[in-house]
């Protein structure tokens, strides 16, 4: 009996343009006639720490970080980059991007999602790659990084994402053209490389700047968004591209949902949150008006914090009835 001649349901098997079968289609087809391209999972990790202060009467100040890795092989030798690897025949894009978190900070259960995939011609030199991109979010206290087998060095470098020009203009075929260019620092102090555990023999700051453009096509039936890298001082690849449209999703994500409590610990103060906020959007927020939008996000303690050099300010934790019994 012919088993190419019937389908899975025991039918008469369809048949192609060319007669054949599924099974017979499938046994003659070579993968080797289209051109494959290589997939990366690469991760925008973001958390918000703090820098020790003289007086310790005063709060640490807390900045928005994100983690790179400096590459010790090529292309971009020397360069810093966004940690990730290639995706595995064996896992998916998520799983690739689960594993490579939880290889380079040893976490796994922390916020984690896909922020885009990056597919300009010619992202790598060494052949055609396409990048899925991730965005996650991890509370660094007590957090040890490490380097990946690609890198010498992994450090949380403080970030900062500036707007430095914003025009429109309007198009002749219709619609208009919304320009945003921004200024993307990244920095890494001796003393904060001292913190990560990589001495690496470093006396000078590390500064990397990136100069990124947002060009956004707006027509009557349709809006477009391209992200384009205007200079770039530092880092490898398109990864300056990646960091701005991350820290624009967590901004946008931060403004209209509980996102920000992702970089929190299991207990902290409401001052501590809304540092968190004014971090992660670059500004500061009036005090009554946060701590009204936090109410409903958070649920008291009976705890205070204790040997903080001033009055004992109450934690809190995350709300349950929106995070579930997490403890």
């Amino acid at each position: 009996m012919d088993t190419g001649s019937r389908n899975k349901h025991g039918g008469e098997a369809l048949r192609d343009a060319n007669g054949l079968t599924e099974e017979e289609f499938l046994g003659s087809y070579d993968a080797g006639d289209y051109e494959r391209p290589s997939v990366a999972a690469d991760m925008v990790i973001f958390t918000v720490a703090g820098e020790k202060e003289e007086n310790y009467r005063k709060l640490p100040k807390r900045t928005l970080r994100v983690l790179l890795i400096r590459r010790g092989g090529h292309p971009y030798l020397g360069c810093w980059a966004l940690p990730g690897g290639f995706v595995r025949p064996t896992e998916t894009a998520d799983q690739a991007a689960a594993r490579e978190l939880r290889e380079e900070t040893g976490v796994d259960r922390v916020y984690l999602e896909q922020l885009h995939t990056f597919s300009d011609v010619g992202r790598d030199p060494r052949t055609w790659v396409m990048s899925c991109a991730y965005m996650a979010l991890v509370d660094s206290r007590g957090l040890h990084v490490e380097a990946g087998d690609d890198a010498d060095r992994a450090a949380w470098f403080e970030l900062t994402y500036r707007l430095q020009s914003d025009s429109r203009e309007r198009l002749e075929s219709g619609g208009i053209l919304h320009v945003r260019r921004f200024e993307l620092k990244l920095a890494l102090d001796k003393a904060e490389a001292d913190l990560t555990g990589e001495s690496a023999g470093e006396t000078e700051r590390i500064e990397l700047t990136a100069v990124v453009e947002c060009r956004r096509t707006r027509t009557r039936g349709a809006s477009a968004d391209e992200y384009r890298i205007r200079s770039n001082e530092g880092l490898a690849f398109d990864h300056a591209k990646i960091i701005a449209m991350a820290i624009e999703r967590l901004r946008e994500r931060v403004e209209r949902s509980d996102l920000a409590l992702h970089l929190m610990p299991e207990r902290f103060t409401l001052t501590e949150l809304q540092q968190v906020y004014e971090s992660v959007l670059d500004r500061e927020l009036l005090k009554a008006a946060f701590r009204r939008k936090a109410e409903p996000l958070v649920e008291k303690t009976d705890e205070y914090t204790e040997k903080a050099g001033h009055r004992p300010s109450r934690l809190y934790r995350r709300g349950r009835e929106e995070w579930g019994d997490y403890e």
